[in-house]
C-alpha cells in the first residue's frame, strides 16, 4: 500500500483518513503515548506566528495543529486545509472549531494566491503525497517572503540498538491497535501507516528536498527515538 503512486496514491489517502476520521485522534494518542501533542506544540512554537498573522495548516485533518495555532496566538487567522473532508468535519465540532477557516485543498494545487500567509504548517502530510516536491513548491508559492514553513512527520527508524523493538511496534501493535479501535474498516489504514513511515526520506534526504526547492535556513529536530521529526525554514525575501 505505501508503494502506490500518482493518482492511485491519493484516492487512496482520501478514503483510508476518511475511514478513521471518528477514531483518529484517539489513535495518535495511543500510538504515541500522547507525545503528539508536544510535538504539535513544538511546530506551532517554529512557525513564528506574528500577532494578526495568517497561518495556513495544510492537510489539518481534525484540526490539531491549527487549534495549537490559535492557542498560542489567539489574534492569527487561521485556515486548515485537506481533501479528506470528513476529517474536517470531526475537527469542526470541537471546541476551537468555529475559530478555524475550513477549506477543501489538495496539496498539489492549492487554491489560494500566492505570499499570503505568514506561516505554513503541515502534519503527517508529506510523506503521504505523490509529489514532494510539487508540494513544498506550493506550500513555498502561497508564504509571505520571509514567511515560515514547518513540516512534522514520521521518518525511518534509525539504525540503531532500538530499531528492532520499534519494528515490532510499527508492524503488529499500531495494526493490532488500529483493529481494535477503529474496527475494520481502519484495519488496513494502520498497516498503511507504519509502512509508509519505513519508506519516508530521512530527515535529512527531506532537508536536502526542502532545499532544493528554495527553501532557506532549513533545519529539524527528531522525537521518539528518531522516528518523528519537525523541520523548518524559511522563504527567501
Amino acid at each position: 500500500m505505501a508503494q502506490l503512486q500518482g493518482k492511485e496514491k491519493s484516492r487512496y489517502v482520501q478514503d483510508m483518513f476518511g475511514r478513521i476520521a471518528g477514531r483518529y485522534n484517539l489513535m495518535n494518542r495511543l500510538m504515541t503515548g500522547g507525545q503528539d501533542q508536544r510535538w504539535r506544540r513544538y511546530t506551532i512554537q517554529k512557525a513564528a506566528i506574528p500577532p494578526n498573522g495568517r497561518v495556513l495548516d495544510l492537510a489539518t485533518g481534525t484540526g490539531d495543529i491549527a487549534f495549537e495555532a490559535l492557542r498560542q496566538q489567539p489574534s492569527a487567522e487561521v485556515i486548515g486545509a485537506d481533501f479528506a473532508l470528513p476529517m474536517m468535519i470531526v475537527g469542526q465540532r470541537q471546541k476551537l472549531g468555529h475559530h478555524v477557516g475550513w477549506a477543501g485543498a489538495d496539496a498539489l494545487n492549492l487554491p489560494f494566491p500566492d505570499n499570503t500567509f505568514d506561516a505554513v504548517t503541515s502534519g503527517y502530510l508529506v510523506r503521504n503525497v505523490p509529489d514532494i516536491h510539487q508540494t513544498l513548491r506550493e506550500k513555498l508559492r502561497v508564504l509571505k517572503p520571509g514567511g515560515r514553513m514547518v513540516i512534522l512527520d514520521s521518518s525511518p527508524p534509525p539504525n540503531n540498538l532500538l530499531r528492532p523493538f520499534i519494528m515490532i511496534h510499527l508492524k503488529y501493535i499500531i495494526p493490532l491497535m488500529g483493529r481494535l479501535i477503529s474496527g475494520k474498516q481502519g484495519a488496513d489504514a494502520y498497516r498503511y501507516l507504519p509502512e509508509s513511515t519505513q519508506s519516508f526520506k530521512t530527515p535529512d534526504e527531506l532537508t536536502a528536498i526542502m532545499q532544493s526547492v528554495g527553501v532557506r535556513d532549513v533545519a529539524f529536530k527528531v522525537f521518539m527515538f528518531g522516528t518523528m521529526a519537525i523541520h523548518w525554514g524559511v522563504k527567501p525575501e
